[in-house]
């Protein structure tokens, strides 16, 4: 029996059959693996099939996964839910709502409504002799104004962010955020700020209406995401959340369907068009997934797929090309977005840092599958 044999034999088992340089074959697909795959999804089913499939198995290893919808030239190619979850589960975006943020101050200056490079029109800022007046949108856009803040403290109240929402800046974020001196020279450096993007969400308001009144300015944020945006593209789930001075949390509290998270990544994919309607002007989209003069891996409010010389990234430069940009939320949200693959990801979950590194790998296995053009 294998139980008496020496512990140094059972041990070297595994390598001695990897000396026979053969692979040991893959245990069979499930039904609930295959059904989770379309017949033509644009790529090797059973591969995709096993893709989808490893990022729910591999609990231990990448965290928890939730849901993960694959589209392929427009139509879906992949879609898994786990237990407790399925098409009509609302999902935080956490830091993906940045993103749509950014179409929405987008839409703004297609309106007229702002200008990229002017001054950002926050009150606080403009009297006489305040530097922060220099603070350009793009800026604030591109993550560089130089507003001192702390995005991830240790222990976590002494995070900026974290005194925003829940502590001292809950009832007035934008505020809060906007009251922080500069402790850098405005488009010198990057730095990643939730506060930021609450900041740009304040500007929107004011930009629609010039009540103070916290119904008003979130009735008109709301009425206004909807009508240009939501509704345009059928992402009928989305669900924003404000403060009580009516600012969109537009840093990280969107909430949305994986299909809806997937749609917005289409809708991006393709340039900011949606069944033959030019939603978002297309250089909008270009300027999204361009590099800041600050850091090359972030646009506006938008990841990029560009090396920095770092080790560590937030997504996986050298496992496919630098037009590949993303949606990256806490905890190991993600849209993955390919215009040269037809390819847009979606992973929704639960996931530390270490295991989100390992994630990273399994979703560029997927993206993988797809030849580019």
């Amino acid at each position: 029996m294998i139980s008496r044999l020496p512990i140094a034999l059972l041990l070297s088992l595994p390598a001695l059959a990897a000396c026979g340089g053969q692979d040991p074959e893959p245990d069979p697909l499930t039904p609930e693996a295959l059904e989770a795959v379309s017949q033509d999804p644009g790529a090797a089913r059973d591969q995709l099939a096993r893709q989808v499939d490893d990022l729910f198995a591999m609990e231990d290893a990448l965290g928890e996964t939730r849901a993960v919808v694959v589209y392929h030239a427009g139509e879906i190619a992949a879609e898994r839910y786990a237990p407790g979850y399925g098409p009509d589960t609302r999902f935080i975006g956490w830091s993906m709502s940045k993103t749509i943020t950014a179409a929405l101050i987008g839409l703004l200056v297609s309106d007229g409504r702002l200008n990229l490079d002017d001054r950002a029109p926050v009150p606080a800022w403009q009297q006489s002799g305040d530097p922060r007046g220099e603070i350009t949108l793009r800026q604030l856009l591109q993550m560089r104004s130089g507003l001192r803040h702390t995005e991830a403290g240790d222990p976590p109240y002494d995070s900026s962010e974290v005194r925003m929402l829940f502590l001292d800046g809950r009832d007035d974020m934008a505020a809060w955020a906007e009251e922080q001196p500069l402790e850098a020279e405005p488009g010198e450096k990057f730095e990643y700020s939730s506060n930021t993007t609450v900041i740009l969400a304040d500007i929107a308001a004011r930009a629609l209406t010039d009540s103070n009144d916290p119904d008003v300015r979130r009735q008109a944020v709301d009425r206004y995401l909807k009508e240009r945006l939501f509704e345009p593209l059928g992402m009928t789930s989305v669900v924003p959340e404000y403060d009580a001075s009516g600012t969109l949390i537009g840093g990280s509290l969107i909430h949305a369907t994986a299909r809806d998270w997937a749609r917005f990544g289409e809708f991006l994919r393709t340039g900011g068009s949606y069944r033959g309607t030019q939603i978002l002007p297309r250089r909008w989209v270009e300027l999204m997934r361009t590099p800041s003069p600050a850091s090359p891996q972030y646009g506006l409010q938008t990841w990029i797929n560009r090396p920095t010389g770092e080790e560590q990234h937030p997504l996986f430069p050298d496992r496919a090309d630098e037009n590949v940009f993303a949606m990256i939320g806490h905890m190991g949200q993600y849209v993955l977005i390919s215009p040269e693959r037809s390819l847009t990801v979606v992973r929704l979950g639960h996931s530390d840092a270490e295991e989100r590194r390992v994630l990273l790998q399994q979703l560029a296995d997927v993206v993988e599958l797809y030849p580019g053009r």
